[in-house]
């Protein structure tokens, strides 16, 4: 018999073969809302989610290795990993917490982040509700809170407050539902990069708050962005991937779902409407040192999903 070609999507130096549904869950359990993936030293692959265990954690094929994190359940949300000089962890955001927890990658909680003690900005109804976390070569903490207030909050390794920037508005440096927040280091020197999914941009920081310039024109939704050599992967939450040139020029649009985010129900689409080679609503991704690509997408009403996207040499 001969065997059947995976799906291929992209075109050029861009082009991917599909696993769908990638994963492998052993019986009894499932993906609640799957909204953030990252790799360790290792070469695991390990997802955030809001199952009844919020951390799975599997090898490069999808086999199924171990799962914890009952705890963070409610509101799991954004990952990060870190590899520091004592150990690796992950930061987690828990919106249904309203915190930011590092842990170890067995789930030994070392670290924890509440509301800030900021009058001026939050109160019994203004609540901090953190999506995403990035941390800076000195071991500074900036939190995205994505879902509360829109602001950049900054801590020490020790988890002590620094400082804030962005705030609400339309102008530059202002942001609105400020999703996503990682470093980039393209230009020689970090910089804080902002997805600023409320205004479908990205905006560039200094490490200090100084807003610098931004992104926009080519984006539908973006939830993150993550740089891996010179090139930045982008999970639109609107339906595709984008990967954009060290220029921030569009290198390639991946698994484009045209107005799928307009289809009514969404995202809480059902099982049958998926479309293989197709994204719904990619919240969070991974690219590996052979440049695959692990999406993380955001199917509500208890259902999650995992795309592999292979690349092909």
């Amino acid at each position: 018999m001969t065997k059947q070609a995976k799906m291929r999507i992209g075109e050029g130096e861009f082009q991917y073969e599909v696993v769908d549904q990638w994963g492998q869950l052993p019986a009894g359990k499932a993906f609640g809302t799957t909204h953030g993936v990252v790799e360790d030293a290792q070469g695991r692959i390990i997802v955030h989610h809001t199952g009844e265990e919020s951390i799975y954690i599997f090898d490069k094929d999808g086999q199924f290795l171990d799962s914890w994190g009952s705890e963070y359940s409610p509101g799991a949300h954004g990952m990060t990993y870190v590899q520091e000089a004592d150990g690796e962890y992950l930061y987690l955001a828990v919106t249904g917490q309203h915190m930011v927890v590092k842990t170890t990658l067995d789930g030994r909680e070392v670290l924890r982040i509440v509301t800030p003690d900021l009058p001026e900005i939050y109160n019994e109804e203004k609540k901090f509700v953190p999506t995403e976390t990035v941390v800076a070569a000195n071991g500074d903490i900036y939190i995205a809170d994505g879902y509360g207030q829109p602001w950049i909050h900054c801590y020490d390794k020790q988890g002590k407050y620094i400082k804030s920037f962005g705030g609400a508005g339309d102008a530059d440096g202002q942001l609105s539902n400020v999703h996503g927040i990682t470093i980039d280091l393209r230009s020689g020197e970090e910089r804080i990069l902002v997805a600023d999914r409320g205004h479908n941009r990205l905006q560039y920081f200094t490490m200090d708050g100084q807003y610098i310039s931004q992104v926009k024109g080519m984006l539908r939704c973006p939830c993150t962005a993550k740089v891996v050599g010179d090139l930045m992967y982008i999970p639109d939450l609107h339906s595709r991937v984008t990967i954009l040139s060290k220029q921030d020029e569009v290198a390639a649009h991946l698994g484009d779902w045209d107005k799928a985010w307009e289809i009514q129900g969404w995202p809480n689409l059902p099982k049958s409407d998926w479309q293989v080679g197709k994204f719904s609503s990619p919240h969070d991704l991974h690219v590996d040192g052979e440049g695959n690509i692990y999406v993380a997408e955001w199917l509500s009403n208890g259902t999650g999903k995992m795309t592999k996207l292979c690349l092909v040499k």
